[in-house]
């Protein structure tokens, strides 16, 4: 489980709804009122939208420990922005509203471990900023790998592709390119800058 849970209680473990997803199921759909905070717990989920002419628009890859709903449950408008859906067969913890306000309130460690978080998203958030605010696909690139520590691990190009917002086709001939120049080094699945 992930460390946002281990500093629950045995009982107030007892007061989280845990939820089972098969591959592809639809916990929330987009515009469903958000009335609790989801934790990973095994699996993956993603956050996804479609655009006008059905382009599929991926919010958000969680994995296990990632916590979603956060930044919606205290907003004024608490609507899904987008569907949750298991990519993966996946558990998922439900914390609901007054739940969560209750542990905040009682315990001091799940308070930290929360606002950890919510600060972390927040440093995260900033720098997807900046990272769009780049309108180069070089120069997006290679914010993305200072931000990486000179090293990406990718699954897919097209999910690192999504994650720089850019076209798969663009990224994979920006790449190309970047090796060939010896600005980087490719190796199955990982990306390396190549120090001058």
């Amino acid at each position: 489980m992930s460390n946002l849970l281990e500093t629950l209680t045995t009982e107030e473990l007892s007061k989280v709804k845990i939820v089972s997803l098969i591959k592809e199921q639809i916990l929330f759909n987009e515009g469903d009122q958000c009335e609790s905070v989801g934790i990973v717990v095994e699996g993956e989920i993603e956050i996804v939208s479609y655009s006008y002419r059905g382009k599929e628009i991926i919010f958000n890859h969680l994995y296990p420990g990632m916590v979603f709903g956060n930044n919606l449950i205290f907003s004024s408008n608490p609507v899904y922005k987008g569907s949750v859906i298991a990519k993966k067969p996946a558990k998922v913890a439900l914390i609901y509203k007054n739940t969560l306000i209750s542990l905040l309130k009682s315990n001091i460690d799940f308070l930290l471990k929360y606002l950890q978080y919510q600060s972390d998203m927040g440093k995260d958030l900033n720098g997807k900023i900046k990272l769009l605010s780049l309108d180069n696909a070089e120069e997006r690139f290679f914010y993305y790998l200072h931000s990486q520590n000179g090293v990406i691990t990718y699954s897919s190009i097209t999910k690192l592709a999504s994650t720089l917002s850019l076209q798969r086709e663009t990224l994979s001939r920006l790449i190309s390119r970047l090796v060939n120049e010896k600005k980087i080094i490719r190796d199955k699945h990982i990306i390396r800058q190549i120090k001058k």
